[in-house]
């Protein structure tokens, strides 16, 4: 039987939450950090259910790498999902939420929902709005100087 419970409006199900969990994890393993060392996963639960992984893949010129969170949206978008729910991001024992950047590409694509993967203990649960504040909207680009 599928799980229906939802913990907010549009927040995914505690099945959705846990494969999403798992999937971020899995992909931290496929990261190639070796400057920072620090390996991290992300996947993203599409409108249409579907789970999209991604990983951090650094580059020798800092400003060319690319955090997990934004290469897990990419991968959807490529498979042609416009439409995100939420986002799991594992980054081992040190959990850490998604970058201000990838904050907002998340919003972009609809992401409400973001959990941080806690190694022994529940996934931290919070909504991307409260993490990002004030965002800059695709509705700003339609406002125009008099």
């Amino acid at each position: 039987m599928r799980d229906r419970r939802r913990t907010a409006a549009g927040a995914p199900t505690v099945a959705q939450r846990g494969a999403l969990v798992r999937a971020a994890r899995a992909a931290r393993s496929a990261a190639y950090a070796p400057y920072s060392g620090f390996a991290v996963g992300a996947a993203v639960l599409t409108a249409s259910g579907a789970v999209v992984a991604g990983c951090n893949v650094e580059n020798a010129s800092y400003g060319l790498s690319v955090c997990a969170e934004r290469v897990a949206v990419q991968r959807a978008v490529a498979e042609g999902h416009r439409a995100l729910v939420a986002v799991a991001v594992a980054s081992g024992p040190a959990a850490a939420p998604p970058c201000g950047a990838c904050r907002q590409v998340l919003l972009e694509f609809g992401v409400r929902t973001v959990l941080v993967d806690r190694p022994g203990r529940a996934p931290r649960v919070l909504a991307l709005r409260t993490l990002l504040g004030q965002p800059f909207e695709p509705a700003a680009l339609q406002r125009r100087l008099p």
